[in-house]
């Protein structure tokens, strides 16, 4: 419990950091384009809104969880986008207050669930500790969008480990929604926080790796910058190719970003 309690307040305070940008912002400012193509912030908002809710549901009802994804299936590809474009058709203060109201009910319903159990979700069933994880990791992913929108820098924070855990663990799924088998080794990943400590994962023998600043890995497994514009190194043929495939997120391959779209 401690370690959901941690996230649960990671968690509360990557979407304070996000709700510090967008409140302050007018109406108007909310159908503003972001790189996301299609989506404006309200888009962005809304899908956050939306996933908490139904990350809700799945700790709180599975079977009505199940229900949810039976009737979603003929739509998969485009139910998400849907959820999203109907939650962007809201007053900006409305939905600003159901994003608010849904992460508070997202929070209680995780802190509800038995020790050991695993909840149903789009992909394989999770934890509760993993299913904030993935809310932390998304809330931070599209928070980019967000503040690439307006002109903010963020500034980075040890929040980023989660992210990047999630964009290690992704690894094999990101070969597999490629449609390509992932390498039989682990990789070495050592990544600089934002305090300057060392973030490993893998053996430390492993004969490819990646290197560079926690955020720019994070910035990658989010498909949230291209490649070519961070500052990874990698050792190794496949370590290489897995910074053109990274995906922390489920669903379709993503389309990223363009090569120097932020410059």
């Amino acid at each position: 419990m401690a370690d959901l309690e941690a996230l649960l307040q990671d968690f509360a305070d990557e979407c304070a950091d996000l709700e510090r940008i967008v409140t302050p912002l007018p109406a108007a400012d909310w159908s503003l384009a972001t790189p996301a193509p299609g989506w404006t912030i309200a888009h962005q908002i809304g899908h956050l809104a939306w996933t908490d809710e139904v990350a809700t549901l799945a700790a709180a009802d599975g079977d009505e969880f199940q229900r949810l994804v039976i009737e979603a299936g003929p739509r998969a590809l485009t139910f998400v986008d849907e959820a999203a474009e109907e939650a962007a058709t809201v007053p900006p203060a409305d939905l600003l207050d159901r994003w608010h109201r849904g992460r508070k009910t997202l929070t209680a319903a995780l802190r509800g669930v038995p020790a050991g159990s695993r909840l149903p979700w789009f992909g394989p069933p999770m934890s509760a500790a993993s299913m904030i994880s993935a809310r932390i990791m998304e809330t931070w992913a599209h928070g980019q969008d967000v503040a690439d929108t307006v002109g903010v820098t963020r500034t980075p924070t040890a929040r980023l480990r989660t992210v990047a855990h999630i964009g290690v663990r992704t690894r094999n799924f990101a070969y597999s929604v490629h449609g390509k088998t992932p390498p039989a080794a682990e990789f070495r990943v050592e990544l600089i926080a934002p305090d300057g400590a060392a973030w490993t994962w893998g053996p430390e023998d492993a004969e490819q790796s990646v290197t560079g600043p926690a955020l720019d890995f994070c910035l990658l497994v989010t498909q949230r910058r291209h490649p070519g514009d961070l500052a990874l190194t990698t050792v190794g043929p496949d370590a290489a190719e897995w910074l053109t495939l990274a995906q922390a997120f489920a669903g379709p391959t993503g389309a990223g970003r363009a090569a120097g779209q932020f410059a």
